[in-house]
């Protein structure tokens, strides 16, 4: 499919200051749409200038969340070139939940060439400071002007840039995170494995309880016993447990993050042995009184690998220290070395954005 390319006749002012990016608040001046229909299938792939959409109050994505989307990042070279890291997974990965969320399947080949063709254009828009890159949201809706549980008449996809800073601008920091044992997140044959925006929404209460009592994330436990360990907020969660690298086993509520299949990839290369299980909460707390629990940590696109200080579960808590562990920081320096071009990539994981 040809897209079509409009570019803005008033670009935005860029940022002069990239130790003060944050994160989704400033967008780049153009975005990716391409619209569905019954009878025409995928059409009209076109960039234009970033604007907003007008959609009826009635479109199914208001009142029925009936949305997926994605987030993966550019980056920018030693030598200026601008590089994706596994882009393929994250459009296959969209395929999926839309499959689940009954949207139309995209052209993967096609998604690729719309994340690349925009790139390409806002390349200027991606930063070079070390811990920054330009994330990129692709997402999907289902639009119309029809109440009613059922199947959209029309679909958008589309997919915005926005530069950010870096996860980590005063040095690595273990975080604080209290284990859920009241809400749950996701039970196996719900949407747990799905990235669609009721999943993150539903989260907020407790996520914003925890963070009054001084943590900074939720770890969850499964949502039907609130026995195994599940997930940190957005990010998959890994342990060092006896020297393995331990992390639950994706069984229908967890969400199959690109970020934690590298990781237990890379550490498999690296000769770590890795577990994919359940991990019940009391075998953690049994395992750390022993000693046997040395490290912990979220995997996910933002942060990449984000050290645990603290595992709190009903009021008593785990205590893994200030510092990140030495095998987060090897997986960390490691893998964001092969993201941003700084070690050898021997997996082809990165991909050169096109000049065209």
């Amino acid at each position: 499919m040809h897209i079509q390319i409009q570019k803005t006749e008033l670009p935005k002012e860029k940022y002069t200051d990239e130790s003060k990016l944050g994160f989704g608040s400033l967008f780049t001046d153009h975005m990716f749409i391409a619209d569905y229909n019954e009878a025409q299938g995928w059409h009209d792939a076109r960039i234009v200038p970033y604007q907003p959409f007008s959609i009826d109050p009635a479109s199914p994505v208001l009142h029925y969340s009936l949305e997926v989307f994605e987030g993966l990042k550019a980056y920018r070279y030693e030598n200026g070139e601008v590089g994706l890291f596994r882009p393929e997974l994250n459009c296959a990965r969209l395929n999926q939940s839309a499959e689940r969320m009954c949207l139309p399947q995209i052209d993967e080949a096609l998604q690729l060439a719309a994340i690349e063709t925009l790139v390409d254009l806002e390349r200027d828009w991606v930063p070079s400071s070390s811990g920054t890159s330009l994330y990129i949201r692709p997402a999907m809706i289902g639009d119309g002007s029809r109440l009613g549980i059922n199947k959209a008449q029309r679909h958008i996809f589309f997919i915005i840039c926005s530069p950010s800073g870096s996860f980590y601008p005063n040095g690595i920091k273990p975080v604080r995170i209290h284990i859920e044992d009241r809400y749950v997140r996701a039970v196996i044959g719900g949407t747990g494995n799905v990235k669609t925006g009721g999943n993150y929404a539903a989260s907020l209460l407790a996520a914003m309880k925890a963070k009054e009592k001084g943590f900074d994330q939720v770890l969850w436990l499964d949502g039907r016993e609130n026995r195994n360990i599940e997930e940190v907020g957005a990010m998959n969660v890994m342990f060092v447990l006896d020297g393995k690298l331990v992390t639950p086993s994706l069984d229908g509520s967890i969400l199959g993050g690109i970020t934690r299949r590298s990781v237990l990839e890379l550490a498999q290369s690296l000769g770590y042995q890795t577990v994919e299980r359940a991990i019940p909460v009391d075998e953690l707390f049994s395992a750390y009184h022993s000693g046997k629990l040395t490290e912990a940590f979220g995997v996910g696109t933002a942060a990449v690998i984000s050290p645990i200080g603290e595992l709190e579960y009903k009021g008593e808590s785990i205590l893994l220290g200030s510092t990140i562990g030495p095998v987060a920081k090897v997986l960390y320096d490691t893998l964001t070395g092969i993201q941003t071009g700084r070690l050898p990539d021997p997996y082809g994981w990165t991909h050169v954005v096109p000049r065209v």
